[in-house]
């Protein structure tokens, strides 16, 4: 048998730098040689991994570069964090600074006459030992609270000056009517309210005032209408604000008055028997605060206050 030149003959493994590492057929190890050329596609995808200590070593830059990365990236979180604590604070000392400025300002106007001159711009940041732009947003404030009034031009400067009551009670009324606050929470609060006023009212040693509380007693049987009873409350709640001297209960009480006897809602004491319950109710009140007699005087406006929520619900079940 004659071997054709270049083939091995038939059985016999292939040997030599032609064969495979097992010996396998040697088109395997050409075809696999040429697979893994550099110049070959695969070849050039192939010698860009690392292999064996090339690929430890890769893996460990790697992974060094990605702790690096992340290193920074806390560090620049951090410093953010940083910067924004940093800027709460700053923010949060400006509004304390502009609180205590507005304070000391306050008090400052209040010691002195209505219309009374404070000072210029200048003047007044010397004064109080703060900056010309905190004065700025201090006089905004006040110029809201009504207790400041800022003049521009020749002989300008601030100036201070009292909140109109009447502009506060509108502004409060409008705003419980813009946040829902109805009849009955009026009537709530207004009943609540007049509980401290007639108790504290039975305190009173003022001569004239509880003289004038004598006259109003004795006109209790005049109120047939309804319209003489509203005068007639108005005139006993403006009189109680005189012997209690407590402007803030004064303030709400006129507040949520204006706000229930606005809103149109029937009578609670209709008829000859409801004309006839109010005025023994009033007469009850009138008599404890004229005893001096506070804690009488306490029970009778909670008795009262019962009986007018009592009527309310009445008149609202009615109603739907």
């Amino acid at each position: 048998m004659v071997q054709e030149r270049g083939l091995p003959w038939p059985g016999k493994p292939v040997q030599g730098h032609h064969a495979g590492a097992s010996g396998r057929d040697p088109g395997r190890w050409h075809a696999r040689r040429a697979r893994d050329h550099p110049n070959s596609r695969r070849g050039v995808a192939n010698s860009a991994k690392p292999r064996g200590l090339a690929r430890r070593l890769h893996s460990d830059e790697d992974r060094r570069v990605r702790r690096r990365r992340f290193r920074q990236a806390v560090s620049l979180n951090g410093g953010a964090a940083l910067v924004n604590k940093a800027n709460d604070t700053d923010k949060l000392q400006r509004r304390r600074l502009v609180s205590t400025t507005a304070a000391k300002l306050r008090n400052l106007i209040l010691d002195r006459e209505p219309g009374a001159q404070i000072g210029s711009l200048s003047e007044v940041a010397e004064l109080l030992g703060v900056g010309i732009v905190t004065v700025q947003q201090t006089a905004r404030i006040l110029e809201h609270e009504g207790l400041l009034v800022v003049r521009r031009g020749p002989g300008g400067g601030y100036y201070g000056t009292r909140p109109d009551e009447a502009a506060l009670e509108r502004s409060v009324a409008a705003y419980m009517q813009v946040h829902g606050s109805g009849h009955r929470e009026a009537v709530e609060v207004v009943t609540l309210l007049n509980c401290e006023i007639i108790a504290v009212a039975a305190r009173c040693t003022d001569a004239s005032l509880r003289e004038a509380l004598v006259t109003l007693n004795a006109r209790i049987d005049l109120c047939d209408t309804m319209d003489a009873r509203m005068a007639f409350e108005d005139q006993v709640s403006q009189l109680l604000f005189r012997m209690v001297a407590q402007p803030l209960i004064e303030l709400l009480t006129r507040v949520t008055r204006r706000l229930y006897q606005t809103d149109s809602f029937p009578a609670l004491f209709p008829g000859d028997e409801g004309v006839a319950a109010w005025k023994a109710g009033k007469r009850r009140l009138l008599r404890a605060i004229l005893e001096h007699d506070e804690e009488l005087a306490r029970f009778e406006a909670m008795r009262e206050r019962k009986e007018l929520l009592s009527r309310l619900r009445q008149t609202e079940n009615q109603m739907n």
